[in-house]
């Protein structure tokens, strides 16, 4: 008989075993002035060790990568020795953390750039604006990256990567949702290529599976995961038939022994998580709003392997203990979600304060 999965029980995950199945999602809080992490991420991020896997924030492999003020990058040697810190300050207290890779593509603006060209699949830009230290303002057009330039990013995420194991952390999380690069190759309306890299619903999806495989080729598939958004909207991503879409992203991604593949559950018009099951054969994450009763909920119907909180882990640095013994959670203050400096970030009490 199969026992039912606990959210409090451990489970291995690729290269790792975890002590529970509670991940704490990767969450933007811009707090990396100059790119850099700092010693006041490490201290908000080892508050957060008792979770099974921490992701981290959006973190950039390349300097065109970067959108939003003050999010970390991992290209340089400095960042290395940023998240370093992160990392013992985790491991200290008998966590686990993988970086997220984030390219945001069109979501930016030449400012964020330091002189390098705004990239994407093609020279569309997206709806919306972008917030700057001079006020909002409207996101800008990119241009369209070259064959070539596609390989040196594919090589970028391989070197982010290799950067992020430098640097201590436990693995990496590759970000191919939400419209940021690797989900604009996703999106038709994003996407207007007639090469190999476009048009089919198997040439959009190339471009995600051509970095996943370069990552795990540089430090082993069980450190990789990858996080997509079938059906979510975010970012101006228009995709008329998701299915089609992404039938060839979870079949691109299955068989190569990855560490998981994380939902953000939009609840498309079709069954993905069944798709994911028939094909990807690894631990699936989801994240979308979990409370303890629907994670134990899809944990129990072999929906999930393990569920990620977003909000409540912003106010809760003892989540998984505030779970376990069905304690109140502090309310998070959205006015300090993003930028700023200890408050409403390393300030929020523990159950023992």
């Amino acid at each position: 008989m199969t026992e039912t999965p606990d959210l409090f029980g451990p489970v291995k995950l690729g290269a790792l075993n975890l002590p529970n199945r509670i991940v704490m999602a990767p969450m933007t809080r811009s707090r990396a002035p100059g790119n850099l992490p700092n010693a006041l991420m490490a201290e908000y991020y080892g508050q957060r060790a008792s979770a099974g896997l921490i992701v981290t924030e959006g973190t950039a492999p390349a300097p065109n990568g970067r959108g939003y003020i003050d999010i970390p990058g991992i290209y340089s040697d400095a960042q290395i020795e940023g998240w370093r810190a992160v990392a013992d300050a985790v491991h200290a207290k008998g966590g686990r953390i993988f970086a997220q890779i984030m390219h945001v593509g069109r979501i930016s603006l030449p400012e964020f750039q330091d002189g390098a060209d705004l990239v994407a699949p093609s020279a569309v830009a997206a709806a919306g604006q972008m917030y700057t230290p001079s006020g909002m303002k409207p996101l800008a057009t990119p241009r369209a990256l070259t064959e070539a330039e596609i390989e040196t990013l594919i090589e970028a995420y391989a070197q982010a990567a290799r950067n992020a194991i430098a640097a201590g952390l436990d693995g990496i999380e590759i970000h191919g949702a939400n419209g940021y690069l690797p989900n604009q190759f996703l999106a038709p309306n994003a996407n207007q290529r007639t090469d190999k890299w476009g048009g089919s619903a198997e040439n959009r999806a190339r471009f995600l599976v051509a970095i996943t495989d370069a990552a795990a080729a540089a430090i082993g598939a069980d450190r990789v995961g990858v996080r997509i958004s079938p059906g979510n909207p975010f970012n101006d991503i228009d995709d008329p038939d998701v299915e089609d879409t992404y039938t060839p992203v979870i079949q691109g991604l299955s068989g190569k022994g990855l560490a998981y593949l994380h939902f953000l559950d939009a609840k498309p018009a079709f069954d993905v998580i069944g798709l994911a099951r028939k094909h990807f054969g690894g631990p699936i994450i989801l994240n979308a709003g979990y409370d303890k009763a629907r994670a134990q909920a899809d944990l129990a119907s072999g929906r999930a392997d393990l569920i990620a909180f977003g909000s409540s882990y912003i106010s809760n640095p003892d989540l998984v203990e505030r779970l376990k013994q069905d304690a109140p959670l502090n309310a998070p203050d959205q006015g300090t979600f993003y930028g700023g400096d200890a408050k409403g970030y390393t300030d929020y009490p523990a159950l023992a304060a």
